[in-house]
């Protein structure tokens, strides 16, 4: 049985000189707290598949990642509470015959089978299984129900565009932020927000220029048969690329969560809060914005 979700997740008001001498207002949504198995933007993403998932009455769960993917982690954990095989494809053929790290035996500890895939075979296997039934993966793979990488399809854009509703008051002086992957969450944000509001999201990979861009409006067209304008992606903020956490970028979360007491996930929370530190004060937002950032995850285990 899968527990319940914490709905709605608590809102902090985040008060910080660096933000305060730019006259900007930094408030935190707090989705890290969401789930105590399926963290953050994943159960919003997930939440809307499984459903699917059990009423379709599939049995098996099949998706995509890297070596500490929280998306296998979550995946692995919803379908294991809920009686449902899971099948997990990672990038990286070597990483077959070495000790797991913490990241895949927890998704192999909730009942994950993992196959592990050449770099070649991987994006072969994203690329066929888009945002359908993946009927080629499930040709290889046997019946499932396939879930892209990152867990960004229309149903996930969907699931999170529950977030601004739980946000009050928004209006013009407000700009919802989070950290984009894939895009999912990104895209749901965007088309849950009233007029006027804004989204901006944090590009935490190097060189999606314009691909993150058109994911985002193909999970509009997708998830609510339209695109939307109220948003748009910064792409100065990668910290070198995904996965990358330079020495800087760690001091910044270190100084943040030692300021506030809230754990800052390094490979994508951080950046987001870095960006929005940078931007702030070099004068990108006007004087009375107030920022959102949604905290989409918990830091890696120590």
């Amino acid at each position: 049985m899968l527990e319940p979700a914490l709905l709605p997740t608590p809102l902090v008001d985040c008060t910080d000189e660096a933000f305060a001498r730019a006259g900007v207002e930094l408030r935190l949504k707090r989705d890290d707290l969401l789930h105590p198995s399926v963290p953050g933007n994943k159960w919003r993403k997930l939440e809307p598949n499984l459903a699917v998932a059990v009423e379709q009455g599939h049995t098996r769960l099949l998706t995509f990642g890297g070596a500490y993917s929280t998306h296998l982690r979550a995946v692995a954990a919803a379908a294991g509470a809920l009686g449902l095989e899971s099948v997990g494809l990672v990038r990286g053929e070597e990483l077959a015959d070495r000790p797991r790290n913490w990241s895949l035996r927890a998704a192999e500890e909730s009942g994950m089978r993992l196959e592990f895939l050449t770099r070649a075979a991987y994006r072969e296997a994203t690329g066929r299984a888009g945002d359908g039934d993946g009927a080629e993966v499930q040709r290889h793979w046997g019946p499932c129900l396939v879930l892209p990488e990152g867990g960004s399809n229309a149903l996930a854009a969907v699931g999170a565009a529950a977030i601004p509703a739980e946000l009050p008051d928004l209006d013009r002086r407000d700009v919802v932020c989070c950290p984009v992957g894939t895009g999912g969450t990104l895209a749901g944000i965007a088309a849950g927000l009233p007029p006027g509001a804004r989204a901006l999201g944090v590009a935490v990979l190097r060189g999606g220029e314009g691909y993150l861009e058109a994911e985002v409006a193909r999970l509009h067209r997708a998830g609510f048969g339209r695109e939307f304008a109220n948003w748009r992606i910064d792409h100065g903020h990668h910290g070198g690329g995904y996965g990358k956490v330079p020495p800087e970028l760690a001091a910044f979360a270190g100084e943040f969560e030692r300021r506030h007491g809230i754990p800052v996930e390094r490979r994508y929370v951080a950046k987001l809060l870095a960006a929005l530190a940078d931007l702030a004060g070099a004068g990108a937002f006007p004087r009375g914005t107030r920022l959102t950032a949604v905290v989409t995850g918990l830091p890696d285990p120590e």
